[in-house]
């Protein structure tokens, strides 16, 4: 028998107007559960989500700070502060002339000191050091808002427990992983260190510029006293540096650091830790000498003496101490003197100088590089070829003496020619017979050329090169009225043979160096004496120097005793020359122009003898 598939008949599609209310009511609450099933279902899956991605993150910032904890440097080395070994240089006499490197004193101890020597720095610092735990999460705030608020980084908030962590163990590197270190390290400072051990390693390592480590340190190198007698005003100054230290260093921008240290005094009477009559009475408190350098062009000599350290010692890992053959007074004299005669010429076109005056035995008495330091390092003295002029005609006469040659000896001043070389005397004269110190006395270029033609031109560079002249001289006939380049230091240094008895001259500028306990590291050792000029030649030459001054060009130096020298001046006068002993020294003194400009006819009988004069008289 055949099933029959039963009807599925639809239900009668009922009109809304049909439904009973509460069967509108149903079918609402149906739509509804499933939406919010849905919605649930989304919700739970964004909350996973985001668990998730916490998780994640967490785990890489937490392996992050575990690496950069794992990473940490040596907390041993807490005590050891990298820095460049510090080098004073002295005086003969011990004088301290300037300073290189870092500059260290012995520390200070907070409770040695006044309330608002330290409070300075902790108002401008971090004026909450003493509520936060290393990181202050307050200050931290109020900075970003401020850099947020002007869309620059305007301040900072590293605190000083921070800024210890920093300066003890880390490098300046700005890095992530160095900020999350500086905190654990914060930290730890913390931990381990009260807050007066922090300050007071704060205040003994930080720095304060001029090569100034600490607050004893800076307080003696800028107002040359101790910390513990600093006044307000002084405190506000170094407290100010802090902020930039090459900004606001009181030796290179008085004024800049002056008004910060108004902006330090503000903020101290707004943290109440001066009164508002304090506040008043600071401005006008004195302010202590500064301890620059006393001899204002000091560091060209400074700057020699660093590059001759290397050569006398390998190394040096610990402060050091060098004395100098320096005479203090001496060398003021020579850079005031120098100077004076320089301003005094500039409408001459004088704008450069050199001095340098050295003892019998080779011994830098002084030396000036030039007429200031600041506008230019470039030590004239000892780094610039100039050419010689007259002054190298000692070289010619020298050689003549040494074979066989005497003072009165004539020569022929007259019209001469050499290949296409016609050389002229200064006012384009000729004199005839000539002696050999008339010559030399008047500084004949003629009379001089024909007494070279009796040598060998080798035999006279080898004179200059065995006398001290360390630059090539080149062989050629024009060097004989001193078209040759050399160094001031180099003539001085043969000038000085002709002053010793004919002994070979090397100049020296280092007596001892020593650490700071004492302990000798290096000391000078005089060379066994070389004579390089007969004693007869040594005779002989005396007395043509000391004609030049009695008689010839150099009259302006007869003012000092038994004086004896050479004028020197090169074409379009171009540089100027006087160098000569008196009974004790040898000096050398040139003037001149960097741009080898010429000088209004500024000739070596002029300035550069009156400098001479006045500086050896």
């Amino acid at each position: 028998m055949q099933k029959v598939k039963p009807i599925h008949r639809r239900k009668k599609r009922v009109s809304s107007a049909e439904m009973s209310e509460n069967d509108v009511r149903k079918r609402k609450s149906r739509k509804k559960t499933r939406k919010n099933k849905k919605s649930s279902s989304w919700k739970v899956k964004a909350v996973m989500v985001l668990i998730w991605l916490l998780l994640f993150f967490g785990l890489i910032f937490g392996g992050f700070v575990f690496y950069c904890y794992k990473t940490l440097p040596d907390f041993s080395k807490a005590v050891y502060v990298e820095r460049q070994p510090g080098v004073k240089i002295l005086a003969a006499d011990g004088r301290e002339l300037t300073s290189y490197g870092s500059i260290f004193a012995e520390p200070v101890d907070v409770d040695e000191l006044p309330q608002y020597v330290y409070q300075a720095v902790i108002d401008t610092e971090d004026r909450r050091f003493f509520q936060h735990g290393g990181f202050d999460y307050i200050g931290f705030a109020r900075a970003m808002v401020v850099n947020l608020v002007k869309m620059r980084y305007a301040q900072g908030a590293s605190t000083i427990t921070q800024q210890v962590a920093k300066n003890l163990f880390l490098t300046r590197e700005k890095s992530i992983k160095r900020k999350v270190q500086e905190f654990l390290l914060a930290q730890w400072l913390e931990k381990h260190f009260t807050k007066k051990q922090i300050l007071n390693i704060y205040l003994n390592r930080v720095f304060f510029g001029s090569g100034a480590y600490g607050l004893n340190a800076a307080a003696k190198r800028f107002f040359n006293k101790s910390a513990k007698v600093l006044n307000l005003r002084e405190a506000a100054i170094l407290a100010g540096a802090l902020k930039a230290p090459s900004r606001y260093n009181y030796f290179n921008n008085k004024k800049a650091a002056l008004e910060r240290s108004e902006v330090v005094l503000k903020l101290m009477l707004r943290a109440g830790t001066i009164s508002l009559k304090e506040w008043e009475n600071a401005i006008n408190l004195p302010i202590g000498e500064a301890n620059k350098d006393k001899i204002l062009d000091i560091r060209y000599f400074g700057d020699f003496i660093m590059s001759e350290i290397s050569k006398l010692i390998k190394t040096y890992n610990e402060d050091i101490y060098v004395k100098t053959t320096l005479d203090y007074n001496l060398q003021r004299k020579a850079e005031y003197i120098l100077r004076k005669y320089i301003r005094a010429n500039r409408d001459k076109n004088v704008t450069e100088g050199a001095v340098v005056i050295l003892d019998r035995n080779g011994a830098i008495k002084a030396m000036v590089g030039g007429a200031n330091y600041n506008e230019s390092q470039f030590n004239r003295a000892t780094q610039a070829l100039r050419q010689a002029g007259s002054s190298f005609k000692l070289f010619v006469y020298l050689t003549a003496f040494e074979n066989g040659f005497s003072p009165d000896e004539l020569l022929a001043d007259e019209p001469i020619r050499i290949d296409d070389w016609e050389p002229q005397n200064y006012d384009r004269k000729f004199r005839g017979a000539v002696s050999l110190k008339q010559a030399f006395a008047q500084s004949l270029n003629v009379a001089t050329v024909d007494l070279a033609t009796y040598l060998n031109l080798e035999d006279i560079i080898s004179m200059a090169l065995k006398l001290g002249v360390t630059t090539d001289v080149a062989d050629e006939p024009a060097i004989i009225l001193g078209a040759a380049d050399v160094r001031v230091i180099d003539m001085a240094a043969a000038y000085a043979a002709t002053a010793n008895g004919g002994f070979a001259v090397f100049p020296y500028a280092v007596r001892e160096i020593t650490d700071t306990d004492g302990f000798r590291i290096y000391q000078y050792k005089s060379f066994p004496r070389e004579r390089v000029l007969k004693p007869t030649t040594v005779q002989n030459i005396n007395i043509l120097l000391r004609e030049v001054v009695e008689n010839g060009t150099g009259k302006k130096a007869r003012k000092v005793n038994n004086a004896r020298g050479k004028t020197g001046t090169s074409q379009n006068y171009r540089d100027a020359w006087f160098i000569g002993s008196n009974d004790k020294y040898t000096a050398a003194v040139w003037l001149g122009n960097d741009d080898n400009s010429p000088m209004a006819e500024i000739g070596g009988g002029a300035l550069p003898t009156q400098i001479w004069a006045d500086i050896m008289q």
